[in-house]
């Protein structure tokens, strides 16, 4: 939803958290979600991980705008789906994301968001489409190698998603 876009890049920011930088975790150094490498190809250039570490609130807002927020095409989805799918875009892709909302909604699974996805969305239940969202977002994490390391955490925070999901559903 167009007015949802703040509320939404606040929650992620809060499941997100600060820097960590676990070796078990493939992604690295990390700060408020956004991983060094991603990092990297939004500026162009090389950092360190002191680069990372330093990230604030306002120099990852653009990025997850663009990156995450404008590909799901946030502005366009019901209140409640953008959130459940703009968490998992950031989480995992937003390639994987938007294939996941399309296979929810029964339309082709080509990761882009269009006109046919969003027509499919127009005739569901948005809170059936949020609830097979995080099921199918947790059934994928769990098929991770990293779910024994990381599991607990992930499976709580789809969880929460889905919970303010259904609150912003309404």
């Amino acid at each position: 939803m167009k007015d949802n876009w703040e509320q939404c890049f606040a929650l992620v920011l809060k499941e997100e958290g600060g820097y960590v930088d676990d070796p078990r975790d493939p992604g690295g150094a990390t700060n408020l979600g956004c991983t060094k490498a991603v990092w990297e190809q939004y500026i162009g250039h090389s950092v360190t991980k002191n680069d990372i570490r330093n990230l604030g609130p306002n120099d990852v807002m653009p990025l997850y705008k663009k990156k995450y927020w404008d590909s799901i095409k946030g502005d366009d989805l019901p209140a409640g789906v953008d959130y459940a799918v703009f968490d998992f875009a950031i989480n995992s892709g937003p390639s994987r994301a938007a294939k996941t909302l399309q296979s929810v909604v029964g339309v082709a699974t080509d990761g882009s968001i269009g006109p046919a996805t969003l027509a499919a969305i127009e005739t569901s239940n948005i809170r059936d489409i949020a609830t097979r969202i995080c099921e199918k977002r947790l059934a994928f994490l769990q098929g991770l190698p990293t779910w024994g390391v990381f599991g607990k955490g992930w499976g709580s925070r789809v969880s929460r998603v889905e919970d303010i999901a259904f609150r912003m559903v309404g």
